[in-house]
């Protein structure tokens, strides 16, 4: 059983909520020099692509929001692309996470160079799939509460590319399949996790930011760089997190409903991990 100190990264067996959490935080600490890095340059990209249609809507930092009637569509549209490019960045996160919390079950440690390496990694079928999620969830958020539902259903694409070994075309269906099982238990808590993370996420950004205005340690010009900045930042932990998340979420949901701790029992030892997790059937 892979360990990560005294506790186990993940145990093969069903999870409770507080474990779920727990090994997401462990396996982002075990591979933080290969996820954090690519992290911070998707989340900093993001926010210099935001940074035109803020500007445009005329929002300010560091919450980067006007709740005006007058301003409401804008504000609604510079949201739906906000989760769009979010959504986007958690799923190319998700392949290398994905990957090494399957490397974690099956106790085949790997190295952060293994993990950004394109090798066997399905970073096509990811980099495909990708622009399909972001258009989704642009689409689902003009839509108001239908964000919800997406954001639920996607968590799955790239494990379910990555260590599932299916085509493409069968990774959304796969997906919305694995989050609807035992009565929706990991579309639910992909949601909870975004919600403890976008509180964290808003209270951190927004708390430097007030705390270094209100120090006089930010002056006017540089309030926009700042803000930015800071958000990059925390957007780095919380992405990160939450693509391992999804990671351990898509392998505890495979053992809780396929049996996978089971299959991985009886399997060779001399078996390789693509082999091991691969979906049967």
């Amino acid at each position: 059983m892979p360990h990560a100190g005294s506790i186990a990264v993940l145990p093969r067996r069903p999870l409770t909520v507080g474990e779920l959490l727990d090994s997401a935080v462990l396996l982002l600490r075990g591979h933080a020099g290969a996820l954090l890095p690519m992290a911070a340059a998707l989340a900093l990209l993001e926010q210099l692509l935001l940074l035109p249609l803020r500007s445009a809507v005329g929002v300010h930092p560091p919450l980067w929001w006007a709740p005006f009637l007058g301003n409401l569509g804008p504000m609604l549209f510079l949201l739906a692309v906000g989760a769009a490019t979010e959504a986007m960045i958690i799923m190319l996160l998700g392949n290398p996470a994905a990957r090494a919390a399957g490397a974690a079950l099956v106790g085949r440690p790997i190295g952060p160079r293994d993990l950004l390496r394109p090798g066997n990694a399905r970073w096509g079928a990811t980099l495909l799939l990708c622009p399909v999620v972001g258009v989704t969830m642009l689409v689902a958020s003009l839509l108001g509460p239908t964000w919800f539902a997406a954001f639920a259903l996607l968590g799955a694409m790239a494990p379910a590319l990555a260590l599932d070994g299916i085509k493409a075309g069968r990774a959304p269906g796969r997906s919305a399949n694995l989050a609807l099982r035992v009565e929706g238990r990991a579309a639910g808590l992909r949601l909870l996790g975004y919600l403890v993370w976008w509180i964290l996420r808003v209270g951190l950004a927004w708390g430097l930011f007030t705390g270094l205005t209100t120090l006089d340690l930010i002056v006017a010009e540089w309030a926009v760089p700042v803000a930015v900045l800071l958000w990059a930042l925390v957007n780095t932990v919380a992405y990160a997190a939450l693509a391992c998340l999804d990671a351990v979420l898509h392998l505890e949901t495979r053992i809780r409903t396929e049996g996978l701790d089971i299959h991985l029992s009886r399997a060779p030892v001399e078996a390789s991990p693509a082999t091991l997790l691969a979906v049967r059937g």
